[in-house]
């Protein structure tokens, strides 16, 4: 099966890596944690540049096949694990707007994100992989309002990706703090995969910090 592959997780204490150690806590997968220190900048030596030239987290090897990209090692683990239930397979009619949601949050939501916490202007409508942070934010808000979780009531690894985001964001002031956010974000975090997940995050972190 393969699922027996060895998985080897390549995370950071609160980066957007902690999405995916949360992924794989819900998912109930076992896997090797090769953790990083970015305050001793071990994301950047060799060794793991081999892995992502990048030196970003989070990154998988999963047997033969490396991973990097946040949405598509969320793709990709949801899918090796389908006993969880965290994908719809293909062929099921929420699998494409799963999909969708999942890019959404890549190509549209992030970069929204940036432009307007850096202060920048969006490109032209015709360049803009976002149109608007109106049309972008509209757009979220309206969806999560047809329902407990993105897709209506069904729990699956997209609300993994958005709970902890907008979790984050929300702290920092980064997204306005409208009740359908705040409300998807504590329902996200209530989980028990989701609690112990961070409570991994927050002793790794701890660790790390120590002299």
């Amino acid at each position: 099966m393969k699922t027996e592959l060895p998985l080897v997780f390549y995370h950071a204490p609160n980066t957007r890596s902690t999405g995916v150690l949360l992924l794989l806590e819900e998912l109930g997968a076992t896997y090797a944690l090769q953790p990083l220190n970015q305050r001793r900048g071990e994301h950047k030596a060799q060794a793991y540049l081999d892995v992502n030239p990048l030196g970003k987290v989070p990154a998988i090897r999963h047997g033969a096949a490396l991973v990097t990209e946040q949405v598509a090692i969320y793709i990709y683990l949801a899918d090796q694990f389908p006993a969880a239930g965290l994908a719809p397979p293909i062929g099921d009619p929420l699998r494409g707007p799963y999909l969708r949601w999942l890019a959404f949050y890549g190509s549209c939501f992030e970069p929204a994100i940036i432009d307007r916490q850096q202060k920048r202007e969006p490109a032209p409508p015709s360049m803009s992989p976002y149109g608007s942070f109106e049309s972008m934010f509209a757009a979220l808000t309206e969806q999560l309002r047809q329902g407990h979780c993105m897709l209506g009531e069904r729990f699956y690894a997209l609300d993994v990706l958005w709970g902890t985001a907008l979790s984050w964001m929300l702290s920092f002031g980064l997204v306005p703090k409208v009740p359908v956010l705040v409300d998807y974000a504590a329902r996200v975090n209530a989980r028990p995969a989701i609690i112990r997940g961070r409570e991994k995050d927050a002793a790794l972190a701890a660790a790390q910090s120590a002299p």
